[in-house]
């Protein structure tokens, strides 16, 4: 149940920029929920907005009272005491909405695309280029964080899409990032 919550502020930094430490922020939240292995953390970026694209520079973490106990004692957030300020848990308030962020994947990268293809299906690039063309590139209006695999150490970016508020609870699971196709957090 999602009854307290944590909020990180990003601080200013003449060396870093604000997305810069939410990616990497986000990327160690991302090794912390992996390692506690949880399906009941979701997160939510109040400052979230489209235009200008942002995530903007505070990020609350969304759980049991518990849970929350058990992420902070993972330690998960050294080295980032120069960059961020963590709230101590609190109580969700009373009255508020709830929101659903998610992951938007896109499928974009035509080259990438073309070579996949190739690999698949055995085809010559002349192939490939008469099934994807150069038009099926979509640009994201949607704020995201680049961050890294782990497993690959492939470079991506986490394109993040925020719903509609609602006035009931939406129950489900969050992934590894703390982000869920369904699941809502507290909106205040």
């Amino acid at each position: 149940m999602l009854s307290h919550y944590i909020e990180i502020k990003i601080l200013p930094d003449p060396e870093f920029s604000e997305p810069m430490l939410m990616g990497a922020l986000l990327n160690k939240l991302h090794r912390a929920l992996v390692e506690l292995n949880t399906t009941d953390i979701g997160v939510a970026w109040p400052e979230y907005q489209l235009k200008p694209k942002s995530l903007g520079g505070r990020l609350r973490i969304h759980s049991s009272a518990a849970q929350l106990d058990m992420l902070m004692g993972l330690s998960w957030l050294k080295g980032m005491s120069d960059h961020a300020h963590c709230a101590d848990i609190t109580e969700i308030p009373k009255q508020v909405e709830y929101i659903n962020f998610n992951r938007k994947q896109y499928k974009t990268n035509a080259d990438r695309l073309r070579r996949r293809r190739m690999k698949r299906k055995g085809e010559s690039y002349e192939e490939a280029l008469a099934h994807i063309p150069v038009t099926i590139e979509r640009k994201s209006d949607l704020p995201f964080v680049s961050l890294r695999s782990q497993s690959t150490g492939q470079s991506f970016q986490l394109f993040i899409n925020q719903s509609e508020t609602v006035s009931e609870p939406q129950v489900g699971q969050f992934n590894s990032y703390g982000l869920s196709q369904g699941a809502t957090v507290p909106w205040f």
